[in-house]
């Protein structure tokens, strides 16, 4: 895994330690899922201010962007792209997910383990979105 960008490292720099611990285990998943379904790697940015992942290869998959902040310091807050469906997938997937309005955002409580399977989930269902979908249209 190649180091990440330095704007994402000064960033997350700036997050207490909770946050910044649960922000490199989740980078970690998001790579190995990027491995796992040959996505060419992941580009790592910022998107709004907040670190965002994306698959290298072309119409492959979605964004997934994290992100931590001072007003909401109890929880990581993950965003999908509002026109999938995926949060609503995953609420009916994951219903013990403490944080999800069922349209863009997540989030998990850093106080409690992070749901590392749940999370994998959510990025693997987001970097392989298209792959997905068009297998599924062309199978009916």
């Amino acid at each position: 895994m190649q180091t990440a960008p330095a704007p994402l490292l000064d960033l997350i720099a700036t997050w207490p330690g909770l946050a910044q611990h649960a922000t490199w285990t989740c980078r970690t998943l998001f790579h190995d899922i990027a491995d796992e379904n040959d996505l060419g790697g992941l580009d790592e940015s910022l998107k709004w201010g907040q670190p965002a992942w994306r698959p290298v290869k072309p119409r492959t998959g979605s964004t997934l962007r994290m992100n931590w902040s001072p007003a909401t310091p109890d929880h990581l807050a993950f965003f999908v792209d509002c026109k999938t469906d995926l949060a609503a997938r995953m609420q009916d997937l994951y219903p013990e997910l403490p944080l999800n309005d069922g349209r863009r955002h997540l989030g998990v409580f850093l106080d409690a383990p992070l749901p590392e399977q749940a999370i994998a989930h959510l990025a693997n269902m987001t970097f392989t979105y298209h792959l997905k979908r068009r297998a599924a249209g062309s199978m009916g």
